[in-house]
C-alpha cells in the first residue's frame, strides 16, 4: 500500500464527514481552510476513490483534512508524548491581532488537566499555544488503563457545518453519535465510534466536537488505547464518558483560548488561509508551472441529483446521501445491496498524469480519456470487489463512479458483482449531462 493510499484509509478511517469511512472514528483530526481542501484533493486525486463527506470526523468537514501529525506521530509537539497522535490545527503564519491576548500552551494544559475527570493522571504531554495552533495531547490513566486523548481548537471555514454532523451509517458502522444544538447558537457533535471502520482492530475512537456561534471548533478525542494507532486496547472503552466529553469542550474556560485564536482573516502570507481554494497557489507551487484561473464556476449543488437521475431504472434506492462534488446511493437489483459513489471534480490537469498513466486508458472523439478498473474492495469487507470508471475531459474536468458488491465498504461482500455493470458505470461517467454543472 502506498503512502497515499495509506493517507487516504486513514482520512476516511478518521473525518467529509468524506471518506469512505466518515467519522472521527474515521480518524481523528482537524483542519482549516486551505490545508483542508488541499490534503481532501491529494487523497481524492492520487487514490482515484471517492472520499465522500461526513468526510471522517476526526474529522473534519467536507473541506476538513488531517494536518501534520495528526495521524500518527507527535502532532507537531515539543516531545513525544507515547505515541498518542491527536488532530492538531497547522501552525499558523501570521500573527494575532492586536485585540488578542494569546495562551501559551502551559496555559492550555493546565486547564486541560483541571477538567479531566478524577482520578486520573495526564501524562507524556504535548501543547501548542494560540499563536502556534493550540492543542494538548498525552495519555491519561485512571487507573483502568491508559488512553490516549487530545484536544484541538481551529476555525472551520466555510464547510463548518460538516464537523458537528454525524457521519453517515452507510459510511461508518460507529455504535452511537448524537448532535445537539446549543444555546446562543454553537453546535455539538457527541460520536462512539471506531479508529477503523471495519474494526479491523479493537481500537476505539470517541470524541466530541463542539461548533460555537464564531466559528471555532473545539475537538475532543479519546481512544482506549495508549496511541490512536498501533498499540494493544488497554481497556473496554475510551476514559470519558459522553457527559464528561460533553463537559470538556463545552467548558467556559475555554473562552479565553477561542477568543485568542486568530482569524484566518489576520494571517498574512498563508495561500488559502481564508479557506478558499483558488486553484493559484497550488499551481503556482508547483515548480515551472504557470498560475492559472478557472474558466468556469463548478455548481456542487448539482452533483447528487444528476449523479441520481443517472442511475440505470430498475434499482431500488435504499439509502442515498453526500455533499459537494460527491455523492452516493445504496442501490439493490433484487440481488442485494450494492454501493455506488461518484465524484465530479474540475480543474484536476496537474494531476492528469497519475490518474491517466500512459497505456491505462481509451481516449474518446472529444479527447475525453476514459479509464476502466475492477479491483479488490480496500476498506476491509471480505470478498469485495470495486468497479470503477474514472475521465477526464481535456479541460480537467474529472467525473470518476465506483461500484461495489456491498452496500458499505466495511461490510462483507453480499452479492457477487456490483448491481451495475461496467458499461453502466461508463455511462454514467461520460454522460455529456456532466457539462451542465459548469456555469
Amino acid at each position: 500500500m502506498s503512502g497515499d493510499e495509506r493517507f487516504e484509509e486513514e482520512l476516511a478511517v478518521a473525518l467529509r464527514r468524506t471518506g469512505d469511512g466518515f467519522g472521527p472514528g474515521d480518524g481523528s483530526g482537524l483542519v482549516t481552510g486551505g490545508v483542508a481542501r488541499g490534503r481532501r484533493r491529494v487523497v481524492r486525486r492520487r487514490v482515484g476513490a471517492v472520499t465522500g463527506g461526513a468526510l471522517a470526523l476526526a474529522l473534519v468537514g467536507v473541506g476538513g483534512a488531517y494536518t501534520a501529525g495528526a495521524l500518527g506521530g507527535g502532532g507537531g509537539g515539543d516531545r513525544d508524548h507515547g505515541g498518542a497522535s491527536v488532530a492538531a490545527p497547522p501552525k499558523p503564519t501570521g500573527q494575532a491581532g492586536p485585540a488578542r491576548q494569546a495562551v501559551s500552551g502551559e496555559r492550555l494544559l493546565a486547564l486541560f488537566k483541571g477538567m479531566l475527570p478524577k482520578p486520573g493522571e495526564l501524562t507524556d504531554t504535548t501543547a501548542r499555544g494560540t499563536e502556534e495552533g493550540p492543542m494538548v495531547s498525552g495519555v491519561f490513566d485512571d487507573g483502568r488503563g491508559k488512553a490516549a486523548v487530545g484536544i484541538a481548537f481551529f476555525h472551520a471555514g466555510p464547510d463548518a457545518a460538516g464537523f458537528t454532523r454525524c457521519p453517515d451509517r452507510a459510511l461508518n458502522a460507529y455504535d452511537a453519535c448524537t448532535m445537539e444544538q446549543l444555546p446562543g447558537g454553537a453546535s455539538l457533535m457527541i460520536y462512539q465510534g471506531y479508529e477503523y471502520p471495519d474494526k479491523r482492530e479493537g481500537t476505539k475512537n470517541w470524541r466530541a466536537t463542539l461548533l460555537d456561534d464564531s466559528g471555532v471548533v473545539v475537538d475532543l478525542n479519546t481512544w482506549n488505547a495508549p496511541a490512536q494507532k498501533g498499540a494493544p486496547v488497554s481497556r473496554p472503552n475510551p476514559p470519558f464518558n459522553p457527559a464528561q466529553m460533553r463537559a470538556i469542550v463545552t467548558a467556559k474556560a475555554w473562552k479565553a483560548v477561542v477568543a485568542a485564536i486568530p482569524d484566518p482573516a489576520d494571517l498574512k502570507g498563508a495561500p488559502g488561509a481564508s479557506g478558499t481554494d483558488t486553484g493559484e497557489g497550488r499551481d503556482k507551487s508547483r515548480a515551472g508551472a504557470p498560475a492559472r484561473e478557472k474558466a468556469y464556476k463548478f455548481n456542487t449543488a448539482g452533483v447528487r441529483p444528476l449523479f441520481m437521475s443517472l442511475l440505470p431504472k430498475g434499482l431500488t434506492v435504499t439509502d442515498k446521501g453526500g455533499d459537494g462534488e460527491w455523492a452516493y446511493a445504496v442501490v439493490d437489483d433484487g440481488r442485494g445491496g450494492s454501493f455506488v459513489q461518484v465524484n465530479a471534480q474540475p480543474d484536476m490537469s496537474d494531476v492528469e498524469t497519475e490518474l491517466f498513466p500512459e497505456g491505462s486508458y481509451t481516449t474518446l472523439p472529444d479527447g475525453t480519456k476514459v479509464r476502466a478498473r475492477q479491483q479488490p474492495g480496500e476498506k476491509g469487507g471480505k470478498d469485495v470487489v470495486w468497479w470503477s470508471v474514472d475521465t477526464m475531459r481535456p479541460d480537467g474536468y474529472r467525473v470518476v463512479v465506483s461500484a461495489f458488491n456491498t452496500p458499505a465498504q466495511h461490510q462483507d461482500a453480499s452479492r457477487p458483482e456490483p448491481a451495475l455493470s461496467m458499461e453502466q458505470l461508463t455511462a454514467i461517467a461520460t454522460s455529456e449531462k456532466w457539462l451542465k454543472l459548469k456555469k
